[in-house]
């Protein structure tokens, strides 16, 4: 068949005689309709057609009403207006069925826009360098601030505005190509170039982790060429993966990406109408600097005048010595019964509650009240696994005196040594601790299931599309420009593969290259459906426990491999799925892909080399740095998990611990309930379709519950509580509101809290480290602090032998 030309004149005439109506899906019409789509919770069912069809039927009646907001208006691209459809105008949708794509994306692109310019490189690569260097500092410290993509966001808007008036508009020819350092005005897809270069650097290079656990923990030399090889090689990786996954997660409208479309109601606010006012309504922009100020005011409230307010468990202000009591509603190391949190931060702890579907926050939080509301309760006070001589939510681990878990007394020259682990202690877990690896253990064969039930044919059918067969707006827009070819990114990934490889060789790892290459594979395996239910409900779903149990089973006895194992297997579907969401939000707002193929790589490459010599320097001239008392506050807690982890995966190893004989064997049923349960929720959603089971996810289930420990209760619920006002009653109820506001407030709020962290942790933390800074020492600060929750008082005190558990151990 001859492939109908991609565009043509919008002034050319057609046959309308020769298009069928589109008064019925543009579906085959052997396909039903709502079984297509019921693998899409996002997409409402109840329509019996999308509506863009709908809009069509009534004529020139918006299909959702903005109030004159030009930039989302729906009848400004409908199809009846041939000149908004440049050509084979009857084959795509001119909106997205989807209101949270049309609250926060623009349907209209200029090809023209100048996006490749020196002014957004160099900002780019500068908040690069910022971002990433702060936060690798500050990660080693406690407590610690991290500087996110918004900032950057927020902050290169004056900046490129105020380099668009000082630079000079001179124009320069270099080999046959003419540029200028000013290009004219600042454009919103430089704004998002700058902002993406900071967003995949952010997190600096997980790799890091290794390093500082081999030099300061077990105490080995590491050659700076070993280190920069293994972060490029682990980091970049990830890179080429996220490329081959654009046909699955980035170009189908479906995956809508929660994450992209906030930042892109954020940027289309801040450049729309720059300058002008709205009439009939606050415009977006008032409406963020608005609430920006509210929630940068606010949180000096529960970040710094009045804590007890961020830490809300006020029942146990009334009883603060009751161990039940600050067991059930303890905030520290309780399971936060108390419900509510006044502290933005610990109301979007795991993640923004007006950016998560309702549908996926439900899940979410039904599973939490039975887990850890129900569930661990019944295990900690029967003192199942002899948790009741420890806290009953806590992620550290303990050993027989109820005492920390002192993994040094087990380790000889990097090795495990049993002798020494027979003579010190086996390890112990909390409640929350072993049900979360339990849910860990469920959550990973839930997605391969849930994703074959589910996603099986779309998978198959996008094994052979393209995005020329995408049929949205957004995909017909796309096509002017040039993709990036499959081979750049396998080329990426081919050297990314040779670095670590020789990282592993060249230093004594215990490492073999089968075992990097069984963890890329496995990385590859989950990289699709892990990325189909983070662009769809916008929950990750963590694998490093996994990867540590596969590890410690490969690789007994070896801690330094577990974790480097943990490392490829993991951070190269992690950050797969990263580069994926931010190549969604390319798509979106419409940036080249080959610059976004640019600006991915480009930072990333230099970030893991500026984050290693960083930590290599703050390792060689930091005075007891990563030990408990070091008087500038670094003492690398996230390091020391990571540590821990090590040891209790690679060297005791979880064949002590989870094998069947084992002390927490009994978690290894969980898998069998990840494996079964999707199974007949979709046989219900399929037998009922507009149904509750449609809305019922197994994996996020599980999933959604791993912020436990170290979150708690207040953390859930109130994450819920404000899911279900914003994004169920308001929506429902106050539908255009939620359209205009609802993710210009999710931004506002992160934004403002973030400022507010900068200048409280910089201006009252910093003065005073030795003493733990500036600090309002009266009732409302303490109140919280003085309690057997914030304690870790256990429920049982230490028998009387004046230890737990048996008395022998293997």
């Amino acid at each position: 068949m001859e492939q109908a030309k991609q565009y043509a004149s919008s002034t050319e005439q057609i046959d309308l005689s020769t298009i069928r109506s589109r008064n019925v899906p543009d579906v085959p019409e052997d396909v039903d309709f709502m079984m297509e789509h019921l693998n899409d919770p996002n997409y409402d069912l109840h329509k019996s057609r999308p509506p863009s069809f709908e809009s069509v039927e009534k004529g020139p009646k918006k299909a959702y009403d903005t109030d004159g907001d030009s930039h989302y208006d729906s009848d400004r691209y409908s199809t009846s207006r041939a000149e908004s459809r440049n050509s084979t105008a009857l084959d795509f949708d001119d909106e997205s069925p989807y209101p949270e794509v049309r609250a926060a994306v623009a349907s209209i692109d200029d090809p023209t826009m100048p996006v490749n310019t020196f002014r957004m490189w160099f900002l780019g690569i500068l908040f690069s360098l910022i971002t990433s260097g702060f936060n690798q500092i500050f990660a080693l410290r406690y407590p610690s601030i991290y500087i996110t993509g918004v900032v950057a966001q927020l902050l290169s808007l004056p900046l490129g505005h105020g380099l668009a008036a000082i630079l000079p508009t001179k124009q320069f020819r270099t080999f046959g190509y003419v540029w200028s350092l000013n290009p004219g005005p600042f454009t919103i897809k430089e704004h998002v170039c700058i902002t993406v270069m900071a967003n995949v650097v952010w997190g600096g290079a997980y790799s890091t982790e290794v390093i500082l656990t081999q030099r300061v923990f077990y105490g080995q030399s590491t050659p700076m060429s070993y280190q920069i090889l293994l972060a490029l090689g682990s980091q970049i990786i990830g890179f080429a993966l996220g490329g081959l996954l654009r046909q699955f997660v980035v170009w189908p409208s479906s995956m809508i990406w929660p994450g992209a479309l906030v930042n892109s109601a954020l940027f289309n606010t801040l450049h729309k109408n720059y300058g002008k006012r709205d009439r009939g309504h606050m415009s977006r922009g008032k409406f963020f600097c608005i609430a920006m100020a509210c929630s940068f005011i606010w949180y000096w409230v529960p970040g710094y005048i009045f804590t007890g307010l961020s830490m809300f468990n006020w029942i146990c202000w009334i009883a603060p010595n009751n161990i039940v009591v600050n067991a059930l509603f303890g905030t520290n190391t309780g399971l936060g019964m108390s419900i509510l949190t006044f502290d933005w931060t610990q109301v979007a702890f795991i993640g923004s509650p007006l950016i998560t579907p309702w549908w996926s926050q439900m899940n979410t939080g039904i599973a939490f009240i039975i887990m850890f509301w129900f569930i661990a309760p019944v295990l900690y006070f029967t003192n199942v696994w002899n948790a009741a001589y420890f806290p009953i939510s806590s992620y550290v681990t303990f050993d027989n005196t109820g005492n920390l878990y002192q993994a040094q007394e087990i380790i000889t020259n990097g090795i495990f040594d049993e002798v020494k682990y027979k003579a010190y202690s086996p390890v112990f877990l909390s409640t929350t601790l072993a049900l979360a690896y339990g849910i860990a253990f469920a959550a990973f064969p839930s997605v391969f299931v849930h994703t074959f039930l589910w996603f099986r044919k779309d998978i198959m059918r996008r094994f052979r599309s393209s995005l020329r067969d995408e049929r949205d707006v957004h995909s017909r827009l796309m096509q002017v420009y040039a993709e990036v070819p499959a081979w750049w990114y396998g080329l990426v990934g081919a050297i990314a593969f040779a670095f670590f490889c020789i990282a592993i060789e060249i230093f004594p790892t215990q490492m073999p290259i089968w075992a990097a290459v069984v963890g890329i594979v496995l990385s590859s395996i989950l990289a699709i459906p892990l990325a189909m239910l983070q662009a769809i409900t916008n929950q990750q779903v963590p694998t490093q426990v996994m990867m540590e149990l596969i590890g410690g089973y490969m690789l007994p006895g070896k801690p330094i491999a577990n974790v480097i194992f943990k490392t490829i297997a993991f951070i190269t579907s992690n950050q797969a799925i990263s580069f994926a969401g931010d190549l969604k939000l390319g798509h979106y707002m419409k940036i080249p892909p080959r610059i976004m193929f640019m600006i991915q790589v480009v930072p990333s490459i230099i970030a893991c080399i500026w984050v290693t010599v960083i930590q290599d320097w703050m390792l060689s001239n930091v005075e007891d740095i990563c030990s408990p008392d070091q008087s500038q506050g670094f003492r690398c807690p996230g390091s020391t998990t990571f540590y821990t982890a090590s040891v209790i995966w690679g060297a005791v190893g979880p064949r002590r611990l989870f094998s069947p004989g084992a002390p927490y064997s009994s978690l290894l049923w969980f898998f069998p309930v990840g494996i079964l349960a999707p199974i007949p929720f979709y046989f219900l959603a399929r037998r009922f379709p507009l149904s509750f089971y449609r809305y019922i996810n197994i994996p996020v289930f599980f999933a959604g519950l791993a912020a436990m420990p170290p979150a708690s209760g207040i953390n859930y619920a109130s994450w819920v509580l404000a899911g279900f006002i914003f994004n169920y009653l308001i929506r429902r109820f106050h539908f255009r509101w939620w359209m205009r506001y609802n993710y210009i407030l999710s931004a506002a709020l992160d934004a403002g809290v973030a400022f507010g962290m900068v200048i409280v942790f910089f201006g009252l933390g910093l003065p005073k480290p030795s003493t733990g800074g500036v600090q309002l020492n009266w009732w409302g600060n303490l109140v919280w602090q003085n309690t057997a929750d914030a304690a870790g008082i256990p429920f049982k005190p230490l028998p009387d032998v004046g230890f737990v558990g048996p008395t022998t151990w293997s």
